[in-house]
């Protein structure tokens, strides 16, 4: 099930927006305009995950070969620092075991009236021009 959470300019790149979703807590991040989904709970002790800081990091093409990258998606977790991927919820503190829960996010274009998405199905009405774009968590 979908669900409207923001419009897109409302969590600019490098950005976060914290959610309650479905009963959960979501944490909505712009990685450079691509919208990602996390739990708001760490998988070790359960700590409001994504109130943590967002971090760049270092990559590598080969053994030895590093240089930093400034793109904000590892995030520490603010009770103990662990890190995971914002993109995947990939644990960097042990990635064959851990893992935070991740939500699949995307940008639709939607009909707002009166503060409603419109869905699908249409009765007779006039036409309304007012297009917006929104990002949107799948559960």
């Amino acid at each position: 099930m979908r669900h409207v959470v923001a419009r897109v300019g409302e969590i600019p790149p490098g950005e976060r927006r914290i959610v309650e979703v479905g009963g959960r807590s979501i944490g909505v991040f712009n990685v450079d305009g691509e919208f990602f989904g996390l739990r708001n709970r760490c998988p070790h002790q359960g700590g409001p995950l994504c109130e943590g800081r967002l971090l760049g990091g270092l990559e590598a093409d080969r053994p030895g070969a590093f240089r930093w990258s400034p793109a904000r998606h590892v995030l520490a977790c603010p009770w103990h620092g662990w890190e995971f991927d914002v993109t995947t919820g990939q644990s960097w503190c042990d990635p064959a075991r851990l893992r935070a829960a991740h939500y699949e996010a995307a940008v639709v274009v939607g009909r707002e009236l009166d503060g409603r998405v419109m869905g699908p199905y249409v009765a007779e009405t006039y036409p309304i021009s007012v297009e917006e774009r929104y990002v949107v968590v799948d559960l």
